[in-house]
Parts: structure tokens; sequence; C-alpha cells
């Protein structure tokens, strides 16, 4: 089963544990969000919204936020002594899809535990 979801101004086709990076959303790394804007619930009968799927939803898992690569908007106009120079960072989030939910069910899957470190001996620490 597929969806396609609308959010930040653009669409994505996601399937459950795809991992995308989308405009930066609210919430907190670990919980669990949901994108309520769906265009089309895809499998063996597709959905197609007018424009969205009433009572759909994707669950998503919030891994991280950061911040996407620098651009740069230099302008110049040449004899005029004449430059601009500008730059920016998109914010991003992280996202890993849990589930695709139909008649406005709740999400099921809870976020994943962390991996804990393995504990090191005390010899070790000691030398």
């Amino acid at each position: 089963m597929f969806a396609v979801i609308k959010t930040g101004g653009r669409q994505y086709r996601v399937v459950p544990n795809d991992v995308l990076e989308i405009g930066k959303i609210a919430g907190d790394v670990g919980t669990i969000v949901q994108l309520g804007e769906v265009l089309v619930l895809g499998g063996d009968t597709p959905t197609l919204g007018a424009p969205t799927v009433a009572g759909a939803s994707v669950a998503a898992e919030v891994l991280q936020h950061k911040r996407g690569p620098k651009v740069i908007s230099f302008k110049k106009r040449r004899r005029k002594n004449s430059r601009r120079k500008r730059g920016y960072r998109d914010e991003i989030t992280v996202l890993r899809i849990t589930e695709i939910l139909a008649d406005n069910a709740k999400p099921t899957i809870g976020p994943r535990p962390k991996k804990a470190k393995p504990a090191e001996p005390a010899a070790e620490k000691a030398a």
C-alpha cells in the first residue's frame, strides 16, 4: 500500500518504512506525527482524493531536525560596481513513515526504541 501526501507545498509518494526529508514541521525527535493531507491512497483499489482523501492520514516518526545544504544567490551587474551575495540553508525534518491510515484510524505503532550503547568492561576503563 502506498500514499501520496502533500506537505510544505510538495508532494511525496510514500510507503511504510520510507525515510524522507521534508520542510521543517513541529514535533520532537522520537515522537509520532500525523500528516493529514493525503491525495491518493494506493493498493488493490486506489482511492483518489478531491482534493484530499477524507479520513486518511499518514503516521511518521520524527528522526531528526537538521539544516540543508548552503544555497548561494549571487547577482552582479557588470560595469556598475554592483554586487549582491546572499545565502541561506533550509530547515529540514527527517521522517520515517510508520503506517498509512484510513477511516480516521489512530496510529498503532509507536516510536522505535533507541539502541542502548554496549557497556564497557571495568578493566578497559582502568587502563
